[in-house]
């Protein structure tokens, strides 16, 4: 089983507008309110490709109803333990004069240490054939140290660990050998304190580090270049097709989802990255997640390529 933790769920407001004024109101040409969070996106991903998972997480409120009941509507397990509080809700906004991109990102509800620990129960009872997908920012009260009790617990307990969360706290479960981690090019940089621009080689040998660093998969989103894919058989390296970008909201949860799809679904590492980059792109091209009908275009746009295998 593959269980979705989001530890900061939300409801993504998606506006598109002609243009933002101050000082006005701004009418605008539509919205949408979606179900959201990170993990949460995942699960929907998965649920699409016919693979069975379980959305776990944290939050609060009426906001927190609204995405249990897409959850349940749509026939996917869940289980949030709620907090005080409410879980947020961000903006995306979509200018057409300009075809500009702006987001605005609530922090999540306080979560105390209890509800801490009761999560860290249920994560105790995971067992070897599972998989335990992380995903997204902390809410308030998260401990910094959290990644490395889950990879601890991993190890006693025998289940497999994917991280797509941001900030350094993901190189301290590296030691733990989480079976995929999943940054973008500026979070590795940062990583390894590297400012000047990086060719696709290069990037593709910091994530070969993060393999000799202990990641058994890398797959490191590159925006609108594509995404490597880095584990002990090799670098992959495959290009982004050409779009109109939309909203890139979900776009990097997409590709990710659909991976883990790969494997459940038993794709070779370079079906299952060409499909990946597909789906996020097609995300990105529209305000909410790819339906998996219009990939054929995409995917013969996409390149699958060898890097250097070692650094």
């Amino acid at each position: 089983m593959i269980y979705t933790l989001t530890l900061n769920p939300a409801i993504d407001l998606f506006i598109d507008t002609p243009t933002l004024q101050a000082g006005t109101v701004n009418r605008t040409n539509r919205f949408d309110a979606q179900a959201n969070g990170k993990g949460v996106n995942v699960s929907f991903i998965l649920q699409k490709l016919g693979v069975t998972n379980t959305a776990l997480g944290v939050g609060g409120g009426f906001t927190l109803d609204y995405i249990v009941s897409v959850l349940d509507e749509i026939g996917i397990p869940n289980h949030f333990y709620r907090v005080p509080g409410v879980t947020r809700i961000n903006t995306f906004t979509h200018l057409d004069g300009t075809n500009e991109e702006f987001k605005l990102v609530n922090p999540g509800p306080y979560v105390p240490a209890a509800t801490v620990d009761a999560l860290m129960q249920q994560l105790s009872s995971l067992k070897p054939d599972d998989t335990l997908c992380i995903s997204g920012s902390f809410s308030p009260g998260i401990p910094d140290d959290f990644l490395i009790r889950v990879s601890e617990l991993s190890q006693a307990k025998g289940f497999q660990v994917v991280i797509d969360t941001a900030g350094s706290r993901v190189k301290t479960a590296l030691p733990f050998h989480p079976r995929l981690i999943k940054p973008n090019d500026e979070e590795v940089k940062a990583w390894f304190n590297i400012t000047d621009e990086l060719s696709i080689r290069e990037l593709g040998e910091l994530a070969q580090r993060l393999v000799l660093l202990g990641a058994q998969n890398v797959l490191l989103s590159l925006g609108d270049k594509g995404a490597i894919l880095a584990n002990s058989q090799g670098t992959l390296y495959g290009n982004a097709p050409h779009i109109e970008v939309l909203n890139t909201a979900g776009a990097g949860d997409t590709m990710l989802g659909t991976f883990l799809a790969g494997w459940a679904q038993g794709l070779s590492d370079i079906d299952n990255l060409r499909r990946a980059i597909a789906a996020g792109s097609d995300t990105a091209s529209q305000a909410g997640l790819t339906d998996f009908e219009g990939l054929d275009n995409l995917l013969a746009q996409i390149k699958i390529i060898a890097l250097e295998e070692n650094v």
